[in-house]
């Protein structure tokens, strides 16, 4: 389409088609400290013969915005506070890593062999803060160095919207974009992908005041769009070797407005906290 962005049609309204496509944007490179990851989305998306559209939703792992934005750390570097050495004695763990969980830790709810959990500064409640030590060696890491382990983003909501910007110029379309994590889950085995940066739509859809099939009015029912989405692109990127970091995501229409919290609207206040 050519012209202005689109305009919002439907205020306060998120909507399904009867199908949602998801499809990975194949063949990206592995991304290096540096690298232009918009640049990169819009030459494998071109490499496909695939465009944007209107309302199409791209999710990307935190992983590649992470390692464009150099937030690698080679633990060798890093000296343990007695915060990190305390908790290395519970939890068992080492205590370099631990020390790096800290730099982003606003609070830890829980501590335990094997285990660290804390809230991070973005608000979300996860192990060690989201901190990688899979794939998180730098390509060209210098000899003698790491073990290597790799942050979030340090702003993901902004990196979302940087890339959300970009995108919406280059194909004149209204988008979103959402930066994934895989997280753990209380009480439940396994990981699923969640949202950790949003751009472009309501991370939490409020449809309290709405109305069932029955008439009845919905009292609670607020909707984790933004990781309902993360969560099935999460089965299209896979979390080993697949090389599958970015997935577009068709057939909704995203016309709540959108929280000036970002991904941050997700996530319950810490005196809602059960584990602290």
């Amino acid at each position: 389409m050519k012209g202005e962005v689109a305009e919002l049609v439907a205020p306060r309204s998120v909507q399904c088609a009867p199908e949602l496509t998801f499809r990975a944007i194949e063949g990206l490179p592995k991304i290096q400290p540096g690298d232009d990851v918009t640049a990169l989305l819009i030459l494998g998306l071109e490499r496909q013969g695939f465009a944007l559209q209107q309302h199409d939703v791209v999710v990307v792992t935190s992983k590649i915005i992470s390692k464009a934005e150099d937030r690698y750390v080679d633990l060798a570097k890093v000296l343990p506070s007695p915060r990190a050495r305390e908790l290395a004695l519970v939890t068992g763990g080492d205590p370099r890593v631990l020390e790096v969980v800290l730099w982003d830790t606003e609070i830890v709810s829980r501590s335990a062999k094997g285990a660290l959990i804390v809230r991070h500064h973005g608000g979300h409640v996860s192990a060690n803060a989201g901190l990688d030590q899979s794939n998180a060696q730098p390509a060209h890491a210098p000899q003698g160095t790491g073990p290597w382990v790799l942050r979030l983003p340090a702003h993901p909501d902004t990196s979302a919207a940087a890339l959300r910007t970009r995108l919406e110029r280059h194909f004149r379309a209204r988008l979103a974009v959402i930066v994934s994590d895989s997280f753990g889950r209380p009480f439940r085995l396994g990981t699923v992908g969640m949202a950790v940066g949003t751009s472009g739509l309501a991370a939490l859809y409020d449809q309290r005041g709405r109305t069932d099939m029955h008439g009845r009015r919905l009292e609670h029912t607020l909707t984790a769009t933004a990781d309902q989405l993360c969560a099935a692109a999460d089965l299209v990127c896979g979390q080993a070797d697949e090389g599958r970091p970015a997935v577009i995501v068709r057939g909704l229409r995203f016309d709540a407005p959108e929280s000036s919290l970002g991904a941050k609207s997700l996530c319950r206040a810490a005196s809602e906290d059960l584990y602290l």
